[in-house]
């Protein structure tokens, strides 16, 4: 057993899956995940989106009286990846419904994005060129560089919502942030149908 394995609850005698992941989701209470770029200049928008919602972000940790972490107070989970495209974070929604059961996944574009300064094309010309590999058929074409944010957002938000790993019963939404003043702009609202 590795020294780690007492962190990780389903290597704990007794483990009952259905009874823990209903005490996770009541410990963590997330209704909302948003996918958004890495960018540091973008930092604030989690919190942005939140206010935009009435979501709690970033929340407290809560304390048992043995000061061991025993849940939170936030209700917007954050996945931060390059470009925010959301092609990246297609796992971490599949895995907060699964634990969470969320209500709403958000997809924020900003602008000034460092992915509208190349093309696709571009892209995997010069990371072949420049480390010898063919990334052509790793990534998703739709996927690489922005031309056109408000295509993107919606090409996106189409991406999560057929994936087979987005529940069916949550609201997608795509957001633009203006990375000067702090405004978000709804461009895409897809709401789940009863």
């Amino acid at each position: 057993m590795s020294r780690f394995d007492e962190y990780a609850f389903s290597a704990q005698p007794g483990f009952n899956e259905p009874i823990m992941r209903e005490s996770f989701a009541k410990a963590v209470p997330l209704n909302s995940v948003v996918i958004y770029c890495y960018d540091p200049r973008v930092r604030d928008i989690p919190a942005a989106v939140a206010r935009h919602f009435g979501e709690v972000y970033p929340g407290e940790v809560i304390r048992d009286e043995h000061g061991h972490s025993v849940g939170s107070t936030t209700t917007l989970a954050t996945v931060s990846v390059a470009a925010w495209r959301a092609v990246d974070g297609l796992r971490s929604i599949t895995v907060a419904e699964y634990l969470f059961g969320i209500r709403n996944i958000v997809v924020v574009h900003h602008s000034n994005c460092g992915a509208t300064s190349f093309s696709k094309d571009g892209f995997v010309s010069n990371f072949n060129h420049e480390h010898g590999a063919d990334i052509s058929a790793c990534y998703d074409t739709g996927s690489i560089s922005i031309v056109d944010s408000e295509q993107s957002l919606k090409y996106d938000t189409a991406m999560v919502r057929a994936n087979p790993g987005t529940p069916k019963n949550v609201n997608i939404f795509g957001l633009f942030y203006n990375t000067d003043t702090g405004e978000l702009t709804e461009v895409v609202r897809d709401l789940h149908q009863a």
